[in-house]
């Protein structure tokens, strides 16, 4: 089985949700599988003491999860039109993969959430394909094939899957929202598939 690795942030949960619909769309694809990772907490005082294990959620990732993988969907909460903290804070530690080329030409794909309409959902998604690029991966958007793109009253953009969450973070993720989840696990599992000839 090939691998794309779904790693995400999640803080109120939509996020984790949206990368378990990913997952999904990845899994449509014979002969792929997804691999759901988060990141851990970050501290503004000191470093975070975590546990290896999360209580609740995916297993952290791992420098390995990245070289072994076929393809790589990242997802982040909107935060001031920007990825969250302890999600810069892991792709900042990415410096070996770097060197190594570990990513150099594996498709890449982004989601995001937030909490208003206009609360960034396109940039954090862009800020998300920056040190992608520097790892030389290939980028994929949502394309107005996907139906959902046109019709949708909530999230959904070009650049990827976004979820409104609403200024309590509870709103549930449409179905409109799922549907383009759905389709970038499965756009970024065909693309690796057809890369990598598996």
């Amino acid at each position: 089985m090939s691998k794309i690795l779904v790693l995400y942030y999640s803080r109120h949960g939509a996020t984790q949700e949206m990368a378990q619909l990913i997952a999904r769309g990845v899994e449509k694809v014979s002969g792929m599988s997804a691999l759901l990772r988060t990141v851990p907490e970050i501290s503004t005082v000191c470093e975070a003491v975590e546990s290896t294990i999360p209580k609740k959620g995916a297993p952290y990732v791992s420098s390995d999860d990245l070289m072994h993988c076929n393809g790589l969907i990242l997802g982040s909460p909107t935060r001031f039109g920007n990825m969250a903290a302890p999600m810069k804070y892991f792709i900042d530690s990415t410096s070996a993969n770097w060197m190594s080329g570990h990513l150099s030409g594996k498709p890449a794909g982004f989601f995001t959430s937030a909490s208003s309409l206009h609360g960034g959902h396109e940039s954090t998604l862009l800020s998300m394909m920056i040190p992608l690029l520097h790892h030389g991966m290939l980028i994929l958007g949502t394309p107005y094939s996907e139906a959902e793109l046109l019709s949708t009253t909530s999230g959904g953009t070009p650049y990827g899957p976004s979820h409104l969450a609403g200024k309590e973070s509870n709103l549930p993720i449409s179905q409109d929202e799922k549907s383009l989840c759905i389709a970038m696990g499965e756009r970024v599992a065909v693309t690796a598939k057809k890369l990598f000839d598996v």
